[in-house]
């Protein structure tokens, strides 16, 4: 644990962990396993549709269910230490929240759900380490069993290590933070306000949003932030080669040394420093490391319960409703399902888990709906820079872009004013159709020199449209959706491109 020293502001404390539950129900109706945003999805569909129902949910981690997209984004930007000490932020549009979904007098103690006539939703601390499907009943760490009538596994993800510095001294281990909870999240705050340099190893979502936001906390306390990755720019595997390079200079203009075109071939402790040596001989001193590289699903219960897990894209294997077995559904960051437009997938995002968990949740109470839904993703490199995307968004594909120059309401924090929610996953159900925009926009090839205002960038496959990526284009994800959809083919994608009204003034 990287400790705080004395200068700076007051170290944050972690919220507590739920109390060990003394007594659990022996069975409940449904039993969901893991505590985060897909559960939450998934128990939100449950009440609505069987008012009555009796959920319990079991946690690792031991904590209410949050969202995670703040840790990376608007909790870096809050300068109130008293709401971040509660895990409080305030959205882009000034409007303060909790990360944590609903407020523990939501939730009833786990041994007061089976009396309660009315139904209810109770959480206990602990681990499933053994699923049997055919008795419908699990098995806990501490031995403890637990039948169900319906079961839902929404276990995540786990953040990956760097192999450099998983095999590095116990020391650079020590200063080495895998960022993923609410427990990393702290552990960084305690870094940022105590160190003289970090390094971030990654140059995808996650590293280049922290890395934007450390770049601008740098500007107020002379930390020194590089961010480390082997893409020719930040978010190498995502956008296309002028628009990576043209997001990495922003990213260097919040502070942060950027080092694309690089990999970390050794880390040492010297100094009470971690020396981190380049694949191009440069090296780097920091007081603590960052790796974002990546999340693995948590697939532990296959080997003990005899679920089939993929073997290429990882994740349990699902059928087109969800259901890993009879009575066993899957949703968020640990199935792989078959998509009947883009193939068989992974899907590692927000609104995947809400949508996921809230089918499965539905489902669970006799729905029997197929998930056809093309989720989105979004991200924000602080309030000004965002884009959002649904489908295939791979920069191997080829790719046809149309920009704009913007205006001041094409920035995330302008959106999130308009519609007063920071999720926007959420916010496309504001979304408005409007007319295309006339006339068409002149062909020319972007050049890196070019200011990418606002755009939208087609990718294709064997000519069909499979990801769409919206670059400060907001409110239009609908309209993406639908073009997915169908499937456009051979399309003038200039004409396409009007839909999205990215000319308007």
């Amino acid at each position: 644990m990287i400790m705080c020293n004395s200068a700076g502001p007051p170290p944050l404390t972690p919220p507590e962990r739920l109390p060990v539950a003394k007594a659990i129900p022996e069975h409940v109706p449904y039993l969901l396993i893991g505590g985060g945003t897909a559960s939450f999805g998934a128990f939100r569909s449950i009440k609505a549709r069987d008012p009555t129902a009796k959920v319990l949910i079991i946690t690792e981690e031991g904590r209410l269910p949050y969202m995670r997209p703040p840790l990376s984004k608007e909790l870096w930007f809050s300068e109130d230490r008293a709401s971040l000490q509660q895990m409080k932020f305030k959205q882009w549009n000034g409007k303060e929240r909790s990360i944590f979904f609903e407020p523990e007098s939501f939730y009833m103690k786990p041994d007061q759900l089976e009396g309660q006539e009315n139904g209810g939703v109770a959480i206990v601390q602990g681990k499933v380490v053994k699923l049997d499907a055919s008795k419908k009943k699990v098995l806990l760490d501490d031995g403890k069993e637990i039948s169900f009538d319906k079961c839902l596994i929404a276990t995540g993800g786990r953040p990956k290590n760097h192999p450099v510095l998983e095999k590095a001294s116990e020391e650079v281990r020590a200063r080495t933070i895998l960022f993923r909870n609410i427990d990393d999240f702290v552990e960084l705050d305690s870094a940022v306000n105590s160190s003289e340099a970090i390094a971030i190893i990654g140059g995808g979502f996650l590293g280049s949003e922290l890395a934007c936001a450390l770049g601008k906390k740098s500007q107020e306390t002379g930390l020194k932030v590089y961010q480390i990755f082997p893409e020719k720019g930040n978010m190498g595997r995502v956008l296309p080669e002028y628009l990576c390079k043209w997001t990495t200079k922003k990213v260097q203009e919040e502070g942060v040394e950027v080092f694309a075109n690089s990999g970390v071939i050794a880390a040492h402790y010297r100094d009470n420093k971690v020396i981190l040596t380049l694949d191009n001989g440069k090296q780097v001193k920091v007081d603590c490391v960052v790796a974002a590289v990546g999340i693995e699903p948590n697939v532990d219960l296959a080997s003990t319960s005899g679920l089939e897990v993929d073997e290429i894209h990882g994740g349990f294997r699902v059928n087109a409703e969800l259901e890993a077995r009879s009575n066993i559904w899957v949703a968020g960051d640990a199935f792989c399902f078959y998509d009947i437009k883009l193939g068989r997938r992974r899907v590692e995002h927000h609104d995947h888990a809400v949508v996921s968990g809230r089918l499965a949740g539905e489902n669970m109470t006799g729905a029997s709906k197929p998930y056809w839904h093309q989720s989105m993703f979004w991200s924000d490199l602080g309030p000004h820079i965002g884009y959002e995307a649904i489908g295939i968004v791979d920069s191997s594909l080829p790719t046809v872009g149309v920009f704009a120059k913007a205006t001041s309401k094409d920035t995330p924090q302008a959106v999130v004013e308009e519609t007063g929610e920071g999720l926007r996953s959420e916010t496309e159900r504001i979304a408005l159709p409007s007319a295309p925009s006339a006339g068409k926009p002149a062909l020319c090839v972007p050049q890196e020199s070019d200011d990418f205002g606002r755009g939208v960038v087609f990718y294709r496959r064997n000519n069909i449209i499979v990801g769409i990526l919206l670059w400060n284009t907001f409110n239009k994800m609908p309209i993406a959706r639908k073009i997915l959809r169908d499937g456009a083919e051979n399309e003038d994608l200039y004409e396409v491109a009007k839909l999205f009204n990215i000319h308007e003034s």
